[in-house]
């Protein structure tokens, strides 16, 4: 997709990942369109490591700019159009509000309506006060949407879609390692995320251990991928196996050796794991307040579903897919590649494209 005349595309966005990398390496590549992008640091936490396309991507590191300046480079910059992630900084807020009604400025965010009081208030104030702010929201699927909805956005004002994973590197690792899989199902499961209770890291460690006291699930393990504040706490059962944080190109060999993906969060604004792991095609378990799961998880076709914060959940879970056999969880794999492709990075460019149109 070209364009007639160059625009300009702005982000201005919060702590950059892999994943929304991948999507704005894809709009960089389409000729005509200029993409600036400021970004807040990277979390330490989670220290992803990406590649811009350099030549074609403008960066600016929020840190380096007071209020002031950052309204300078922006008049500097000129853009045709404005994405926002957000209402938390106040600098991006102000940029917003000077330029809404004279281009597009378009607000992005990945929470859910959970109905909380807070958010019920918002939904009250937010409709007058977004109303000078910001003309379209895009957001990451229903959830977002429904809180879009109360917060004064009409239908027509919003898209879903705004995380994508890396689609072609998951997908192409799901595609190499179909045929060692159908050879030799690897009996493991996957946890990828931060070792914290609310990423639900004790309750499946607990629950894992629960799970192999069945004589019959002794040739299952559990790899989990990732670091934080239980990290000391790290279970000392040798099924149970840490290898930290481990960056996205890296992990095909993980992928290839194991057999499903479990996500015990108590809560996730969205999860784009989720994602990653459905397109790489592995069979799905995620708690009930997983966001990303209500796009990428069809109960029983791809996956399963469980209650949050529960030990005796989670082993349920575990359970339905040991009891499966092999050729079930190969067709569930290749359910989950099928739903991811729903969402690509191409697909987000060409909603920019769209915006910008």
């Amino acid at each position: 997709m070209t364009i007639q005349k160059n625009k300009k595309v702005l982000f201005l966005f919060t702590e950059l990942a892999g994943y929304i990398v991948s999507c704005m390496n894809e709009i960089a590549d389409i000729p005509g369109v200029e993409l600036h992008v400021v970004r807040w640091p990277v979390n330490e936490v989670a220290p992803f490591k990406f590649s811009f396309e350099e030549s074609k991507i403008h960066l600016y590191e929020r840190n380096e700019f007071n209020n002031e300046e950052l309204e300078f480079l922006v008049d500097e910059i000129s853009p045709d159009i404005i994405f926002c992630s957000g209402w938390v900084d106040k600098g991006y807020v102000n940029i917003c509000r000077s330029h809404y009604k004279k281009i597009k400025t378009v607000l992005t965010f990945d929470n859910p309506w959970r109905g909380t009081l807070k958010q019920h208030i918002a939904s009250v104030i937010s409709p007058l006060y977004l109303r000078g702010l910001f003309s379209d929201c895009w957001v990451c699927g229903s959830p977002q949407k429904k809180y879009a909805l109360k917060l004064g956005f009409r239908e027509n004002q919003i898209q879903e879609g705004f995380y994508s994973c890396d689609f072609k590197l998951f997908n192409n690792i799901f595609e190499n390692c179909k045929n060692a899989k159908s050879e030799n199902y690897p009996k493991r499961f996957l946890f990828v995320g931060r070792y914290t209770q609310l990423k639900g890291a004790p309750e499946l460690w607990k629950a894992f251990d629960i799970f192999m006291n069945n004589d019959k699930n002794d040739d299952w393990e559990l790899w989990c991928l990732g670091k934080g504040e239980y990290e000391d706490q790290f279970p000392t059962n040798p099924r149970i196996k840490n290898f930290g944080f481990i960056q996205p190109d890296k992990i095909d060999a993980i992928i290839k050796d194991t057999g499903a993906f479990i996500l015990p969060s108590h809560y996730e604004h969205w999860g784009v794991v989720v994602h990653e792991f459905a397109a790489a095609g592995l069979p799905l378990l995620c708690t009930t307040s997983t966001g990303a799961a209500t796009t990428f998880l069809k109960e029983g076709e791809n996956g399963y579903f469980f209650k949050p914060k529960s030990v005796q959940a989670i082993v349920e879970a575990l359970q339905k897919i040991a009891d499966l056999d092999k050729e079930k969880l190969i067709s569930m794999g290749e359910r989950s590649a099928q739903v991811a492709e729903t969402i690509t990075p191409a697909k987000w460019a060409d909603q920019v494209m769209n915006y910008l149109k």
